[in-house]
């Protein structure tokens, strides 16, 4: 049976506290809906549509590049009349499964095995979960032979029914014949006023539907996020399974509580990484690559071991192998370090290419560089690359040395094996194995009194 996924993301989420909707609430880095999208895209539906609401052009906007189907719900009257929105947008066979957009972490397993139990138009399924305190969810009513007959709302149980400590997820997977069917005859006359989509599970029994039921290998997986707290707190369910992944890989995180990865890592063996590293986009790890604490990789590809020190920033940079980097360095887009490249503490690169073996141990600024092999970089450098309306590229050849606080004014070029003295301003091209020396002449005055301040 075709599959369609239906993504219920209306709310506002007034409990956040917060301009954006609650679908667009970051989690490792992405909006709560994204996660579920991709878990949707995961299951290779031939459609995802989302139920949008509480800042619908801001979320749809968010996920223009995405082939989703959309359908407005102006008024949030419940999830049954949410999946009444998406309802003529779903053809009339095959099966659709709705997920909710403030429910990130739902796995692509648990959803695979609750679609394969909805194999024909006689069988609909749910995940369901025990709880040992189910105070403010549905509870699943069974018969004496266990079959699910209907879903309770908390408000509407009465003290035995409340008793039941098995609860609804939310999560349905439904033959589209029966959707079509089931929904238009929801009625509002509960306590709260709403069309329940949990309605339609006395439907299915009454017309004889075989009512399916699986269950989350991890609680978690089913837990949806209402505020901060909530949200912080599966921040730290996601990192830990994240981490977990990495160490079962071979990864040694010191301290796998301080890591947060918001986006994928590639990694090679013997990878070593300290706490409060941050990972964001992707990110490509070598073999032997060894991190320090309280960096933050970017977007990156670290060859092999490559030694990334103490409070270094790497963003859309490409790393050699053996490279040295930090501490306090900052690697901005477009750096390209090649092999046994040293990059100290204070030095920013942007746009700046590093032959094998160069330096640039403290305190200096490159950007838009194209730097040769074998260069020694001194304390205080920059590259003055910016004339206020545009860039313009330094180029320093093989085996250059450029003294201690010198200014290289840009457009330049130093020459292969070329010196520049300390504290020169270099605005003119260097030939190849010359000094360039640009200072004042250094003055002494014999006698001279300092002034002295008026009583």
């Amino acid at each position: 049976m075709e599959l369609s996924v239906v993504i219920l993301a209306a709310g506002k989420g007034t409990r956040m506290k917060s301009v954006l909707p609650k679908v667009m609430q970051p989690l490792a880095g992405r909006p709560l809906l994204r996660h579920v999208v991709q878990t949707a895209q995961t299951l290779k539906s031939a459609r995802t549509l989302v139920v949008y609401g509480h800042g619908g052009d801001l979320v749809q906007k968010a996920f223009a590049a995405d082939a989703l189907l959309w359908a407005e719900q102006a008024e949030q009257k419940g999830t049954g009349h949410a999946v009444q929105m998406a309802l003529p947008q779903l053809p009339a066979s095959g099966r659709t499964l709705i997920l909710y957009g403030d429910v990130p972490l739902t796995t692509a397993a648990t959803l695979g095995r609750l679609i394969e139990k909805v194999g024909s138009e006689k069988a609909m399924g749910l995940i369901t979960l025990e709880m040992v305190n189910p105070a403010g969810y549905g509870r699943i009513v069974r018969n004496a032979s266990g079959a699910v007959t209907r879903i309770v709302e908390q408000k509407d149980a009465n003290d035995e029914e409340k008793k039941i400590r098995e609860v609804n997820t939310g999560i349905f997977c439904v033959p589209n014949a029966l959707l079509h069917k089931w929904l238009p005859l929801l009625q509002n006359n509960n306590a709260q006023g709403e069309y329940y989509l949990t309605d339609i599970i006395a439907m299915a029994a009454a017309d004889g539907v075989a009512i399916e039921t699986v269950q989350p290998e991890q609680s978690w997986e089913v837990d949806g996020i209402n505020d901060k707290l909530q949200l912080a707190t599966l921040e730290r369910v996601h990192q830990r399974v994240q981490a977990d992944n990495l160490m079962r890989a071979g990864v040694t995180l010191i301290d796998p509580a301080r890591f947060d990865q918001r986006g994928s890592i590639t990694h090679g063996m013997d990878v070593h990484i300290e706490p409060n590293v941050i990972f964001e986009g992707r990110v490509v790890l070598g073999n032997n690559v060894r991190i320090g604490p309280n960096c933050l990789l970017k977007d990156c590809e670290i060859g092999d071991n490559v030694i990334i020190k103490p409070n270094s920033l790497i963003d859309d940079a490409k790393v050699g192998a053996g490279a040295e980097i930090g501490p306090f360095a900052r690697l901005r887009p477009g750096t390209v370090l090649a092999e046994n490249v040293h990059i100290g503490n204070f030095v920013e690169t942007k746009k700046a290419v590093l032959g094998k073996g160069s330096k640039a141990n403290h305190l200096a600024y490159l950007g838009d560089a194209d730097i040769g092999s074998g260069v020694n970089i001194g304390a205080g450098t920059i590259t003055c690359n910016y004339d206020g309306v545009n860039k313009h590229l330094t180029t320093i050849g093989d085996d250059a040395f450029i003294g201690t606080n010198a200014s290289l004014v840009a457009p330049v070029t130093i020459g292969k094996g070329a010196t520049t003295g300390a504290g020169s301003t270099i605005s003119k091209d260097v030939p190849d194995g010359t000094l360039a020396v640009a200072r004042a002449k250094q003055i002494v005055i014999e006698g001279w009194q300092r002034p002295k301040k008026k009583s």
